[in-house]
């Protein structure tokens, strides 16, 4: 039975995170603070119209990365603090005050990438001698050079920062604090309602009229807020063609796609193959679910429906410690010890409460201990929804040790591999631990359906509907709810077909993802996860030597391209095979789910 969420002054506190690893106290925190903008005064005072050669440019970057360095528990704190309440009235403020304080700074300290910029190159490369710790810093600003503009501009853009990122909060807002969800009624029976309890347990509820009255009950909520939600929206992807535009970047796709260092093709191939390759067989498993759960028909809210409801165990929060641990212990030692640290040391904020934003994240400050935020219901979803967590934290655990805090966040087209390999490293697991074929059913329609379904179609398909946004927005429009709707319409009925019924409601879920307000960020899961299907396939078969050449891609961190990473884990995504290998291999998974139904309704037969 869901229940309503409690206060977040409500919940156990072994169950959040501890952000006293962080800062101890107020005090603490608001003397860092103090201290950072002093600091930022003293550096911009010493430095600023002093850059000239290659010895002024190192010495530079030596305070810069000190300042960057000290700035990050501050923020760190200052956004996971605000994440778990959004209608703590003090952590909100404090994040208001300190995206202030941080536009200040980004404002101070802009001097330094323009004065870098206004070197020759070859003053540059100079300079890369001189000190390997920043070659990926400066090679990647001399490949921004055509892009940089004249100092001054720079420093007014960066001091309206706090501006630009105003489109996320408000949309945080909105959803978290001013919009309330009343219960809903099915057979006289009242049921409560909430963004977290519907994605957390409604959307997958088993029992068909509670499912779909959900599903209404929310639709109509996000209904009354989608002209705000798509105002504010519109302003986000506004800025960003402006800005495109400012910098003389031919769209406001290339613009987007710089920094993850892949051409617009990649983007474009991993959109347009899914959609056209993977849809027949996500049919196929529609189809399965309607016909398994006998439905009437298949609808858009039936698709996250469990293939076997009655096999689903409820899983504590200790219990699932041993499933990671099981699961991921081909990673080594030290990986599995930063697993334990994270349960013992509170490094996971389990707690469901009101106001806790929705879905789940892991936040890697350099120098501290990653933070996972999750709302444990207790299904074999979480245990896989963790493991994926766990993945960012082991990346960053290893990158952040590695590397200094320039060179420590790989491109945002690698970001989600090693996550989503822990996934398969879980399911590999359990697969190789079982004959039984509703075991084998269990585990498998769990990687499809969430493994696979979250990253190759939920998020695939707001990639698809984001390019038309974008597409649109590169044209001189705009958009508004109606245009947001039937964007988002046309795509789930193109890659749907006449298999499920788009029901009215679906056509909303653009307004449930904060992804949007991240840039190209939604069709990188599927890229990071058609590199650990193929690395993972190669942890299966060649066991020791594979694990060992990922953690070197781990360690790795940003000094890599996301092509030049994948080769060294033996994959290469500039061709599509590792792509259609990966679709395929969806749909012998999908084959397997259907036989395996076969056999187990033939001997209850």
């Amino acid at each position: 039975m869901v229940k309503s969420l409690p206060l977040r002054s409500e919940v156990k506190v072994e169950e959040t995170w501890n952000l006293q690893d962080l800062f101890k106290t107020e005090e603490d925190y608001n003397e860092a603070v103090a201290g950072l903008e002093k600091e930022v005064d003293s550096f911009a005072h010493k430095f600023k119209g002093n850059i000239v050669d290659a010895t002024s440019a190192i010495e530079a970057l030596k305070g810069y990365e000190r300042i960057v360095a000290n700035m990050v528990p501050v923020g760190a704190y200052t956004s996971l603090s605000a994440s778990t309440d959004q209608t703590n009235d003090e952590a909100q403020m404090r994040s208001s005050k300190f995206g202030s304080i941080a536009a200040k700074i980004n404002s101070q300290l802009s001097f330094v990438t323009s004065e870098l910029s206004e070197l020759p190159a070859e003053t540059l490369e100079a300079a890369m001698k001189q000190s390997e710790d920043y070659q990926n810093f400066l090679e990647k600003l001399i490949r921004k050079k055509p892009y940089q503009l004249h100092p001054e501009v720079e420093k007014t853009l960066a001091a309206f920062s706090a501006t630009f990122n105003a489109p996320y909060g408000l949309y945080n807002t909105t959803k978290m604090v001013d919009m309330s969800f009343d219960d809903f009624e099915v057979d006289g029976k009242h049921y409560p309602l909430s963004y977290v309890t519907f994605e957390g347990d409604w959307e997958s509820e088993p029992d068909t009229a509670k499912r779909r009255t959900a599903f209404e009950a929310f639709s109509a909520k996000l209904k009354e807020y989608q002209h705000t939600t798509a105002k504010t929206y519109d302003m986000q992807v506004q800025t960003e063609k402006t800005t495109a535009d400012l910098r003389g970047y031919d769209s406001v796709f290339d613009y987007l796609l710089f920094n993850q260092e892949v051409d617009k093709s990649m983007y474009d191939r991993q959109i347009d193959l899914i959609t056209k390759e993977l849809a027949p067989h996500m049919r196929k498993y529609a189809k399965l679910l309607q016909k398994v759960h006998g439905l009437d028909k298949m609808t858009f809210a039936d698709l996250k429906i469990p293939l076997d409801p009655n096999y689903e165990p409820k899983i504590t929060i200790e219990e699932s410690k041993k499933y990671i641990e099981d699961g991921l212990a081909v990673m080594g030692d030290h990986y599995m010890n930063m697993v334990d640290r994270s349960y013992d040391e509170r490094w996971i904020d389990f707690a469901q409460n009101k106001g806790k934003s929705t879905g789940a994240f892991c936040s890697s400050p350099h120098g501290y201990h990653p933070y996972i935020l999750i709302s444990w219901t207790g299904s074999m979803e979480d245990v896989f929804v963790l493991a994926h967590e766990l993945g960012h934290a082991g990346h960053f655990y290893h990158a952040n040790a590695e590397q200094n805090v320039f060179n420590a966040r790989p491109s945002m087209y690698f970001i989600e591999a090693p996550s989503t390999m822990n996934e398969m490293l879980m399911a590999n697991h359990l697969l190789q631990n079982s004959d039984d074929p509703k075991f084998k059913r269990w585990v498998i329609s769990s990687i499809v359906a969430r493994t696979y379904y979250h990253n190759f179609v939920t998020h695939l398909l707001e990639a698809a509907y984001q390019r038309k946004v974008y597409e649109r927005i590169d044209e001189g429009g705009s958009v508004n709810a109606n245009v947001l709707n039937s964007l988002k319409r046309e795509t789930l009925e193109d890659f749907w077909g006449d298999d499920v019924e788009i029901n009215e409601g679906a056509e909303l879920t653009w307004m449930r993802q904060p992804h949007y307000y991240m840039g190209l960020y939604p069709y990188t899961y599927s890229a990071g996860l058609t590199i650990s299907t193929q690395v993972s396939k190669r942890i299966l078969e060649e066991g020791q030597p594979a694990v060992d050449e990922w953690i070197e891609v781990l360690k790795a961190g940003g000094t890599k391209s996301p092509a030049e990473l994948s080769k060294m884990a033996g994959v290469d995504i500039t061709t599509e095979k590792p792509l259609r290998d990966t679709i395929a291999y969806i749909g012998e998974l999908i084959d397997q789910l259907v036989e395996l139904t076969e056999e187990i309704d033939s001997v209850k037969n």
